[in-house]
């Protein structure tokens, strides 16, 4: 599966971004679809994930309230919405698609086959 991430930018802090996660050539509601997040000298983490099975979806704790995970099957994109921002949310956000058997959601690293090219949030004033 071909990911491609977009909508990234530079937004104050409490603004609003929107981020696309688009495939090609596949229907991305037939995949566990995730989001990760890595700011510089940091680890690579687990935002939200979208489960394939009945979209139910789950946020960490640390975006629990202002991130949203949603899924337009008619275009196969996933989006990312991100509200009320903090500076520490700056990072490279990365989609991944898990394979076609995995069940559930979940923001295991290894559980994912594919992976986006990555689209750069940066939030500050």
């Amino acid at each position: 599966v071909q990911l491609q991430a977009s909508g990234g930018g530079l937004a104050q802090p409490g603004g609003s971004l929107r981020l696309s996660c688009s495939a090609s050539g596949v229907t991305l509601d037939y995949y566990t679809v995730a989001w990760f997040r890595q700011a510089p000298g940091k680890e690579r983490e687990g935002v939200s994930c979208i489960s394939r099975y009945d979209g139910s979806s789950w946020s960490a704790d640390y975006v629990k309230g202002r991130f949203t995970m949603s899924r337009d099957n008619a275009k196969s994109t996933v989006y990312l919405q991100m509200n009320n921002l903090k500076p520490e949310d700056t990072g490279v956000y990365y989609c991944a698609a898990a394979p076609p058997s995995a069940y559930g959601c979940f923001v295991e690293r290894s559980g994912f086959s594919s992976w986006g090219q990555g689209t750069l949030v940066t939030v500050s004033s």
